[in-house]
């Protein structure tokens, strides 16, 4: 099994939020799928700021959602390596939980409002994003079990992966090992970065794959282009939805 330097079974996933985009823009104005909006150019430059932070890393695998907010992303940290990079995959399981059919939004300050305080409650019962939206669980199961497959294929010890704040928010809340019960906690700004250990061992039954042992959060939410976070006083979703 490919391991970090100096480690035995340890592998890092660099896990990034996609950059920039605008729900209520003349970009998105047209689509058929709000899904498929694209980077804006602030979104661009935010991807190119992360980009030009990897650019030394020589990274074995480099994964998307396959939306393309998170393609684009990908494909801008990828065009900044220094060495030869890997080819982009998609992983559909890591795309961001389905909202359902949402109703009629008449501004950005209307779809904020619905949708900051949601992941306050993802550990309740039947709890969903927005009303007709996945199933918390459902999404967190999905999401995890992408990760722990990932983990379980041979040939890397360096990723990184382009999601979506409320998928990267799952993931992390699991890598505390409080799951559901933690996401409201972490904040995801557009094109953030967060660095996950995970130390792996042979499966304890002896079967084929392997255990984690360990997982280790080391770095959240790191932003390139305004490390110390000055003048980004408004959440990420406040950020997302503002003018």
């Amino acid at each position: 099994m490919s391991a970090l330097p100096g480690t035995t079974g340890r592998r890092r996933i660099y896990l990034l939020r996609h950059g920039h985009v605008d729900y209520f823009g003349a970009a998105a104005r047209d689509l058929e799928n709000i899904n498929d909006v694209p980077l804006t150019e602030l979104g661009q430059e935010q991807a190119a700021a992360a980009g030009q932070a990897l650019a030394h890393i020589n990274f074995d695998r480099a994964l998307c959602s396959g939306l393309p907010r998170t393609e684009q992303t990908a494909q801008l940290i990828l065009r900044q390596q220094q060495n030869t990079p890997p080819k982009l995959e998609a992983r559909h399981n890591l795309a961001e939980i389905g909202t359902g059919r949402l109703i009629a939004l008449k501004s950005r300050e209307q779809l904020a409002a619905l949708i900051t305080f949601h992941f306050d409650n993802a550990a309740s019962p039947g709890a969903r994003l927005m009303e007709n939206g996945e199933l918390f669980v459902q999404a967190y199961e999905r999401a995890i079990g992408e990760i722990e497959t990932l983990l379980d294929e041979p040939d890397w010890h360096t990723m990184f992966i382009v999601a979506h704040e409320g998928i990267n928010r799952l993931i992390l809340g699991w890598a505390t090992g409080n799951g559901l019960n933690a996401v409201q906690a972490f904040e995801q700004d557009l094109a953030c970065i967060n660095i996950l250990d995970f130390d792996l061992v042979p499966r304890a039954d002896h079967g084929p794959g392997i255990d984690i042992a360990r997982k280790i959060i080391k770095a959240v939410n790191l932003t390139p282009y305004n490390l110390t976070k000055h003048g980004m006083n408004l959440t990420s979703f406040e950020a997302l939805f503002a003018d």
